[in-house]
């Protein structure tokens, strides 16, 4: 790739190729969503009364990468904070600085917006994921718990 990459958030004429991504994405995590669960989170994307938001990496017209948030209050700080909830870079496009630039992005919308924090998880044994991220900032030493619903 040496067209640079464009961040911008995500159009509705980005869906087709955001549940490309998100398709890819989800069997990484070896998760077996409904398409109730994709339709609703691709609405909720566009709706801009919806917390939840995507940013989109394009290059050349095509987009190869995204990044789900949700933007929330919090107990700790009296500004909301951004959970980067789902990063993805389609494998073929990795190494070429976009996942990378989709992180930026948020970290100047975190300082544009006021946020008073930008964060996110990863498997502990993704590694390649977790290198890029110690390049941003150390992983904090927290464990996560989950209860779901029977």
């Amino acid at each position: 790739m040496t067209t640079p990459c464009i961040i911008r958030a995500a159009l509705p004429s980005d869906e087709a190729a955001w549940r490309q991504l998100w398709r890819a994405y989800c069997d990484f995590y070896r998760a077996q969503l409904t398409e109730e669960v994709t339709r609703r989170t691709w609405k909720r994307i566009l709706d801009p009364d919806s917390a939840v938001m995507c940013v989109v990496a394009e290059v050349d017209g095509q987009v190869y990468g995204f990044a789900n948030c949700v933007v929330h209050e919090n107990t700790w700080e009296t500004q909301p904070v951004c959970y980067m909830e789902d990063l993805f870079v389609l494998p073929s496009a990795r190494g070429h600085g976009l996942a990378t630039a989709l992180i930026e992005w948020l970290r100047n919308a975190m300082r544009a917006e006021g946020w008073a924090r930008l964060y996110w998880m990863t498997k502990a044994d993704n590694a390649a994921a977790r290198r890029l991220y110690d390049r941003f900032t150390q992983a904090d030493g927290f464990v996560r718990y989950v209860i779901r619903q029977k």
